[in-house]
């Protein structure tokens, strides 16, 4: 076999080229990466900042949740001449759990002849649309069904359709998956007819399937957090809360006086709390009033239902922003407790700057050995300081009463949970590009009805 000998002279001018290469290198490259270094770190630590000084508000909000002298908050039972005509509305869309969620509307301990249940069918399967009508033909004397051609608007829209064929003073509304228990109706709405200026109660949401899998812990940690921790610290004054979209209730003459629900938004709720709250409305929330649904248990369920929440919410912030930080109506502290609310959405941009500045500043940085003791520290220093979300889901995961999946809501979220962070980041740049996103519907068990 014949051996090929690369030439001297080939050999010494590739060494030149590559010497000429690295003294350039050295001259202007260098210099340049150690200035960009410089600029990503400073950035990084910044964005640690940020993301350190909302982990400490949760960490504050969490503690106070769990410390504080409880409020001696008494609800007050309706008397008989005090029951007023409510209207249960359960807007759907190709889901037949609309159906277990009415037959446990029908069974409330209200009077039959004070409340109505109307059902705002979107579905375009006809199969599910004739369930529905079936359904409601065995109960007329209570259930009425709203069937639109479309789902133009998306659930706002359907809500917006049901409005004015709702009879009652207060509307009280579900998604299709939830199962309230018999006096759910007449303690929703005993604020409301107490006091005359609550427009809005909220009830606590928890799940019957948080323990179905991973992604169902995370899905329900997520809620969890909000309901056992943000919502109370926000309400720490029983003045001021946010409607969640279902298990709430609304005064009916404020809705249309306000104009309806906003057409097309993907968080109507938190739309219309923003409106109630910068005009100076009151909400309330019932810590102690539960109302059982379902969670999430696919990966891509959750994630979508988190891109399209943190893309609903960030569009009416945007909307609202300037005349809330401007309202007369509401004080220096209930914005405060208002954005805390909300402050997820900026751990999640926080959390992003810190990954991509991080990788920079270290792809820019000059070459030597690394320093495992100094990485593992500063490491687990960071870690450290930004885990206040994460000890927030434990308290709440302790408080719904599934701490016995507190390890896997800790691993789901460092699996699970940093692609869920991606999604919701996706929505937010949505949102500030000004592109649109559609109505997602998620996969729910009550949809297998025989």
């Amino acid at each position: 076999m014949g051996m090929s000998i690369v030439p001297q002279a080939l050999v010494n001018g590739l060494a030149e080229k590559g010497d000429f290469f690295f003294q350039k290198y050295n001259e202007l490259g260098r210099p340049f990466l150690d200035f960009m270094h410089v600029i990503f770190q400073n950035l990084f630590y910044a964005a640690l900042f940020l993301l350190s000084l909302v982990s400490l508000v949760y960490i504050i909000a969490t503690l106070y949740v769990m410390f504080r002298k409880k409020e001696p908050y008494l609800e007050k039972p309706l008397s008989g001449s005090e029951l007023p005509l409510v209207t249960v509305q359960i807007p759907t869309r190709n889901e037949l759990a609309a159906l277990r969620c009415a037959e446990h509307c029908l069974a409330f301990d209200y009077p039959k002849d004070k409340y109505e249940i109307l059902i705002g069918d979107d579905s375009d399967n006809p199969v599910f649309s004739g369930r529905i009508a079936a359904f409601a033909a065995e109960n007329s004397a209570m259930v009425k069904v709203l069937k639109r051609q479309s789902n133009s608007g998306y659930k706002a829209g359907n809500l917006n359709n049901m409005l004015p064929h709702s009879k009652g003073e207060f509307l009280v509304l579900f998604d299709s998956d939830f199962i309230p228990k018999p006096d759910f109706l007449r303690r929703i709405i005993a604020p409301m007819v107490h006091d005359q200026n609550i427009a809005g109660v909220q009830a606590r949401w928890k799940f019957f399937n948080a323990e179905q899998n991973m992604v169902s812990v995370l899905g329900a940690a997520i809620v969890a957090s909000v309901h056992h921790v943000a919502l109370p610290f926000f309400n720490k004054r029983r003045r001021l809360s946010i409607l969640c979209g279902s298990a709430e209730a609304v005064r009916k003459s404020v809705l249309e006086g306000m104009g309806g629900w906003q057409h097309g938004s993907l968080t109507e709720d938190i739309e219309y709390t923003l409106r109630l709250l910068k005009n100076g409305h009151r909400i309330q929330y019932l810590s102690e009033l539960e109302c059982a649904s379902e969670v999430p248990f696919r990966p891509r369920d959750l994630y979508r239902q988190q891109m399209r929440w943190a893309y609903g919410v960030i569009s009416a912030v945007k909307v609202h922003l300037k005349d809330l930080v401007s309202s007369k109506k509401l004080t220096a502290e209930d914005k405060f407790l208002l954005g805390y609310v909300f402050s997820g959405y900026l751990f999640s941009l926080a959390l992003l700057a810190v990954l991509l500045l991080g990788v920079a500043s270290i792809i820019t940085h000059k070459p030597e050995p690394v320093d495992f003791a100094r990485f593992f520290f500063e490491t687990g220093r960071n870690i450290l300081v930004t885990s206040g979300l994460l000890l927030t889901g434990v308290y709440a995961m302790v408080k719904s009463g599934n701490a016995r999946k507190i390890g896997q809501m800790l691993v789901s979220s460092v699996s699970y949970g940093l692609i869920v962070t991606y999604y919701v980041n996706v929505g937010i740049f949505k949102v500030l590009a000004g592109k649109p996103m559609e109505w997602f519907l998620l996969n729910k068990q009550g949809n297998s009805r025989n």
